[in-house]
């Protein structure tokens, strides 16, 4: 009894002290992984041409670091109850493939669930919390995306907090995703426990449409923008808003909407997993993935998640403040006919609670950089007059310049 008494209180104090990683994620995780495209098809194979695209793409250059394991790595538990990976297709084993990942000068992700079977069936985390943390920071995981499938009947904060508890004492640090789908508003809880957490279910690849399966459906791009709204103070350093991953260059959007896709993403200071086939990306799909200028936006050090200004006849314009005073704009055209844009900056004073900043072109003047084409498109003292694509961007810079 004195056992399981002592055994009782250990458990305790660490589920009731601990708390995440710090000084991880300080700006939006960036990296890829294998679902959106693979799903259950993965492979030590896969995974590691994954990471020799990454390199020889640009991508782990551009930003890119986690390459990231989603379900189906794992087969089952051993007699002692710790994870075993599939020894068919990952003969080498997970340490091995993490070694190889982070000789690229990567960082390695793998994939669980808080339930008691992950989405695919596989083993999930329910009652092996403290074995599955030791075996990943035995194998050098260095992020972990837990998932919220076969959960009946458990509490998302405790579930999380304790897989938090338990990765903090195994001593390995490691960006805690969590993935339970925005049930439970977790941008109100999980600054504590996780680095970044799903603000919504399922990202589908398409531009704005919903795809409904038995009991829930996954969200185009758009519908998944509009669920973003009124959480944006919960966002910043080590601690991210997740409206889900990539779609682009998955083939179920244009490249138009491709790159509102990614533009708006960056906007949001949303994480950005990557989720497309590497081996066989266009030149116009790495493209927009390694704009060093949009990304830039993205993973601004002052980590304010944009703002939606305006939205009028299926135009809107979002406002994102950025370090040093300067700001960046998209003007995004939802609507399925081109847009014409007069933007006068003077009539457009702008306040933003979040990061306690003002634009305002009548008292300071900014030159504007159009982030896509790399044009220089004057200063603010001038409208801003442009034509915006249907389903597609106009995303600037405004940097101070001197009157």
């Amino acid at each position: 009894m004195k056992k399981i008494i002592l055994v009782f209180l250990l458990f305790f104090t660490l589920f009731a002290s601990a708390q995440k990683f710090q000084n991880l994620a300080m700006t939006p995780p960036m990296g890829w992984n294998s679902w959106n495209k693979f799903q259950c098809n993965v492979s030590e194979k896969l995974i590691r041409e994954a990471a020799d695209e990454l390199v020889s793409t640009g991508m782990r250059d551009a930003g890119y670091q986690f390459v990231v394991i989603d379900d189906c790595w794992q087969v089952g538990r051993d007699s002692m109850g710790f994870i075993v990976p599939d020894p068919i297709r990952f003969p080498s084993g997970i340490k091995a493939l993490a070694d190889y990942i982070h000789a690229k000068g990567l960082k390695f992700g793998i994939y669980s669930c808080a339930g008691t079977k992950t989405c695919a069936g596989r083993p999930g985390g329910r009652g092996h919390e403290f074995q599955d943390a030791y075996m990943y920071a035995k194998w050098g995981v260095d992020y972990l995306k837990y998932d919220w499938c076969s959960s009946n009947g458990q509490d998302q904060k405790e579930s999380y907090k304790l897989m938090s508890s338990m990765l903090k004492e195994a001593g390995h640090p490691i960006v805690f995703s969590l993935c339970e789908w925005g049930s439970s508003k977790p941008w109100e809880w999980a600054g504590e426990v996780g680095h970044l957490w799903r603000t919504t279910g399922d990202i589908f690849d398409c531009f704005d449409c919903e795809k409904k399966y038995d009991s829930w459906s996954a969200w185009g791009v758009m519908k998944i923008l509009d669920m973003q709204k009124d959480m944006r103070q919960y966002a910043g350093p080590g601690h991210w808003n997740d409206p889900d991953m990539l779609e682009v260059g998955n083939g179920g959007m244009t490249e138009n909407e491709d790159r509102a896709h990614f533009s708006m993403w960056c906007m949001l200071a949303a994480p950005l997993m990557a989720g497309n086939d590497l081996k066989s990306m266009s030149p116009q799909t790495q493209a927009i993935l390694t704009n060093a200028d949009v990304i830039a936006v993205n993973q601004d050090v002052l980590g304010v998640q944009g703002l939606k200004y305006k939205s009028e006849d299926g135009l809107e314009t979002w406002l994102k403040p950025l370090k040093g005073g300067d700001w960046a704009l998209c003007f995004l055209n939802r609507s399925s006919e081109s847009k014409m844009i007069e933007f006068d900056w003077t009539k457009n004073v702008v306040s933003d609670p979040v990061s306690n900043r003002k634009l305002d072109a009548s008292a300071e003047v900014f030159k504007i950089k159009d982030l896509w084409t790399k044009k220089e498109l004057g200063n603010t003292q001038k409208a801003l007059k442009a034509e915006v694509k249907s389903h597609d961007v106009l995303m600037v810079r405004l940097s101070l310049s001197k009157k």
